[in-house]
């Protein structure tokens, strides 16, 4: 990682937000949206080229035995995900330094903005899959989110939330930090990262230095 990074990408719906309780909310409980999630996640990163994100969620409902319909009810609630607790003060503490943000994430554009917006950090770019044609780990829309930001590869650093998101960030030559939130397995083949931990809170010391 370059010892202070001329900007900051960041996978948005797991690494900043904590979407995993709305899922779990509208499927019911949490081993099965944990389950719905995870099928989601399986389908989305062998996506490639964009299919509507609604209907993605809606066959990954439907391959765990859940209503296709409530991918609707999850595209209702978008506006209630909440950041994790320590993530706004994190991106601030980062913008004030001058630092610029930027979001990339498999998302629909409209989902993507409202998720965004609940951050309440003005980023310079936010990349959704909808709009970059194609779904994370293609390297499309890494690369379209670099060169919106305008900085070299190398002297940027994404914040994955996933596992997925390692080879996606490896195959532009982004470094990775890993938010792992969750307690993801790291996927067979998956380049490691050059750091993981499960809260935000030391991202700001390792990229202000």
């Amino acid at each position: 990682m370059p010892r202070r990074p001329d900007a900051v990408l960041f996978d948005l719906l797991t690494a900043l937000l904590d979407s995993w309780t709305l899922w779990n909310r509208v499927a019911g409980d949490a081993a099965t949206g944990r389950r719905w999630r995870a099928e989601y996640l399986r389908i989305t990163y062998a996506a490639g080229h964009y299919r509507r994100y609604e209907d993605l969620v809606a066959e990954a409902a439907a391959a765990v035995d859940l209503p296709r319909r409530l991918a609707g009810e999850l595209a209702e609630h978008y506006a209630e995900i909440a950041p994790w607790p320590e993530a706004p003060a994190v991106l601030q503490e980062i913008a004030a330094a001058g630092v610029p943000l930027g979001v990339v994430t498999n998302c629909s554009e409209a989902l993507g903005r409202i998720a965004a917006g609940r951050l309440g950090i003005s980023f310079t770019t936010v990349v959704t899959a909808e709009r970059a044609g194609f779904y994370k780990p293609d390297p499309r829309p890494y690369q379209l989110a670099l060169d919106e930001i305008g900085v070299a590869v190398e002297r940027c650093l994404f914040v994955a939330g996933s596992a997925y998101d390692l080879f996606g960030a490896a195959r532009v030559g982004l470094p990775c930090w890993w938010h792992d939130r969750i307690g993801m397995d790291l996927l067979e083949g998956a380049p490691p990262p050059i750091a993981r931990h499960r809260d935000l809170t030391p991202l700001a010391a390792a990229v202000l230095g």
